[in-house]
């Protein structure tokens, strides 16, 4: 009960329902219905998180869910070592990726709240969160990492499904991977971080069904920013594709319907759909989920793990089949 006196407390609300949802609370409160949560990061990171959204609200983006602030003007609480942060509850439904219609809007919101992004200045007692510049290191940084845990995996006595399999196809995504440097290296990449960092925008970076809330007036809200930090816009719009194209066979319409949306309320430039080209190229979810596995990253059982392998290696072929036409329809080599 202490806890829920001290959220009371340091907000300055009055709780009257709690429930558990989805890794967060959901409260009833006087004040309407709000969403706790715990971060699991500093106040720092925090801060610079808090101004994000603030801007987007106050740059003409409101659909977020806005923090509330503490009694003395701070977005969060701090119950004995841990930071809680409250903020609107937004009550709508998840984006379906199946559905034309909310791929179309979810596009042409992303691409709103990236011109809203523009013009952020970080508050000053914030730390600065920022990606631009990295993905050359990144990229090859993880496709060396791959081959770290193909011994990792060799060095085990009793070798999981997981092991084998992964054995059996590293060198495919290696190939895609060391694709995605050469076309980074090959795109004007450095540029177009150099113009994002002038003009002072952000990307979400998390950018999927569950953080797109389609509200009761049909507005389409983003929620948990926690991951957001400066990054070009290609990134966000390449990541959305992949999310989108992995549950629709790697369909080309669907990428077609993204880019078309997006570029309707923002136009991308010549130069940018190279980028996205390597960043579609990149085996980023293959090297996640080997990286969860190898180091121990989340606690799922072992035979998730290898169903989720098995389940991406059975998209190989149209996968090699959209690279294909994305390469035709956009001219990339």
């Amino acid at each position: 009960m202490m806890r829920e006196f001290e959220i009371e407390r340091q907000f300055n609300v009055k709780i009257e329902n709690i429930r558990p949802n989805r890794g967060v609370y959901l409260l009833k409160t006087n004040k309407g219905m709000k969403c706790l949560k715990k971060v699991n990061y500093g106040t720092q990171k925090l801060l610079f998180v808090y101004g994000a959204k603030e801007h987007l609200i106050n740059n003409g983006f409101p659909y977020v869910d806005k923090y509330c602030v503490n009694i003395d003007g701070n977005p969060y609480a701090l119950v004995n070592e841990d930071i809680y942060t409250l903020s609107e509850w937004i009550s709508g439904r998840e984006c379906d990726f199946k559905n034309r219609e909310d791929v179309i809007n979810a596009s042409k919101c992303l691409a709103r709240m990236h011109i809203a992004s523009k013009g952020y200045e970080p508050p000053e007692n914030s730390k600065l969160k920022t990606d631009l510049g990295r993905w050359h290191h990144l990229m090859e940084k993880r496709v060396k990492a791959l081959d770290k845990m193909r011994d990792m995996g060799k060095k085990k006595s009793n070798k999981e499904n997981f092991d084998l399999n992964y054995m059996k196809v590293i060198q495919f995504y290696k190939d895609f991977g060391k694709k995605a440097i050469e076309v980074l290296k090959d795109s004007r990449y450095d540029e177009l971080c150099d113009i994002t960092k002038h003009e002072k925008g952000f990307c979400h970076h998390d950018f999927t069904y569950h953080n797109i809330v389609i509200d009761d007036d049909n507005n389409v809200n983003v929620i948990d920013f926690d991951y957001c930090k400066r990054e070009i816009r290609s990134y966000d719009i390449s990541s959305f594709m992949i999310k989108v194209l992995k549950r629709s066979d790697w369909n080309m319409e669907n990428a077609r319907l993204i880019l078309d949306s997006y570029n309707e309320v923002s136009p991308l430039k010549e130069e940018e759909y190279r980028v996205i080209f390597a960043f579609l190229l990149f085996p980023q979810r293959f090297w996640r989920l080997a990286n969860r596995y190898y180091y121990n990253e989340v606690n799922w059982k072992l035979n998730t793990f290898n169903n989720k392998l098995e389940e991406l290696i059975s998209e190989q072929e149209k996968y090699i089949h959209f690279i294909e036409e994305f390469k035709n329809t956009y001219n990339q080599k």
